[in-house]
């Protein structure tokens, strides 16, 4: 044979020996994925050892654990805002008013008795609209006892809550860090909130004193949460009584959790200050448009008083008054859900 046909034969056997190696070595893989494969497609799944099967069983109970802790915990946020009533009591313990709903009462009193004085000293005789007339004084006298013992100190009370919860949620995220630094250092959750309570300004300094009197009194974690939520109904608080709830009864990293809170809390804050400042144009224009009416008519008295006085004089310009008021008091509620974004 010619050395030629050797080398050709001995190549030649050379590659059949390659392809049968890897043929041998590539065949069960190929045998076990076509397996996997005709078992999926039968409906049954493939085999898994038995470690793994005990981790996919550990995980899935886990996994209801938590969605049943969940579902208990939504519970539990519906029976805290039905129990953050908008009572008397309740609106004054969120605007932070050590006073009894009694004295508050007898504050309104007051207030509605000045209102009806004023009106009756000025000798305000009244409306006539389509025919109806609205001179009679005691009437009036009994309209403005009416908003000045009931309108008046709560629009004021309204006013002193929103205040006071913005404030907390300026607070809120820096006390959480607070707790987050104190856990990673080794301290209680107690003795956290005991810093907190401290050394945070008003009004959250106030409340997580109250909060830690309960836990350090032997209420529960539940209630104390409950507590602390009813006087500060507020989102990122109800956040907050989630996350404890959940690492005291699932366990899990504290730290970690209230640090996501906290990040979560200061994104929310911003966004809701970027809104603001993208709005701000509409409001200003809202302002604007809403007090046109009234320096265009105080104008109009400064130079021709008897022009104006038509209105407040006769019938025709009583009615024409009520159309007003209404249509200003339709656009500004509508302007104010447009600008209104709640967070």
């Amino acid at each position: 044979m010619s050395s030629t046909l050797i080398i050709a034969l001995v190549a030649v056997l050379a590659f059949t020996a390659i392809v049968g190696i890897g043929f041998t070595f590539t065949s069960g893989q190929d045998d076990a994925a076509k397996k996997r494969a005709r078992e999926i497609g039968a409906g049954r799944a493939p085999q898994i050892s038995k470690a793994a099967s005990k981790a996919t069983d550990d995980t899935a109970k886990r996994r209801a654990k938590t969605q049943e802790m969940l579902d208990n915990l939504r519970k539990q946020d519906k029976a805290r805002k039905k129990s953050a009533s908008q009572d008397i009591g309740s609106k004054l313990t969120q605007a932070g008013l050590e006073i009894p709903v009694p004295a508050f009462w007898i504050i309104s009193l007051i207030t509605g008795v000045v209102c009806a004085g004023a009106v009756w000293m000025s000798g305000a005789d009244g409306l006539v609209i389509s025919g109806i007339s609205f001179k009679s004084r005691p009437i009036l006298c009994g309209a403005a006892f009416f908003a000045g013992t009931l309108g008046l100190p709560n629009f004021v009370l309204n006013t002193m809550i929103k205040g006071r919860h913005k404030k907390m949620i300026n607070q809120f995220a820096d006390a959480l860090d607070v707790i987050v630094r104190g856990v990673k250092t080794g301290l209680p959750l107690n003795e956290c909130i005991r810093i907190i309570a401290k050394e945070s300004p008003e009004p959250l300094r106030k409340e997580f004193l109250t909060f830690a009197d309960n836990l350090s009194m032997g209420s529960g974690l539940d209630r104390a949460l409950a507590q602390l939520y009813k006087r500060m109904p507020l989102q990122e608080v109800n956040f907050f009584a989630i996350v404890l709830m959940i690492q005291s009864k699932a366990g899990g990293n504290l730290s970690e959790a209230l640090g996501n809170l906290s990040t979560v809390i200061r994104s929310r804050k911003m966004m809701r200050e970027k809104v603001s400042a993208l709005s701000s144009e509409a409001k200003a224009s809202g302002m604007i448009i809403g007090s046109l009416p009234f320096a265009v008519g105080t104008m109009v008295f400064m130079t021709t008083p008897d022009y104006i006085m038509e209105l407040f004089l006769t019938e025709t310009g009583h009615v024409i008054l009520v159309i007003a008021a209404a249509m200003m008091g339709l656009g500004i509620t509508v302007m104010r859900n447009m600008i209104n974004f709640d967070m």
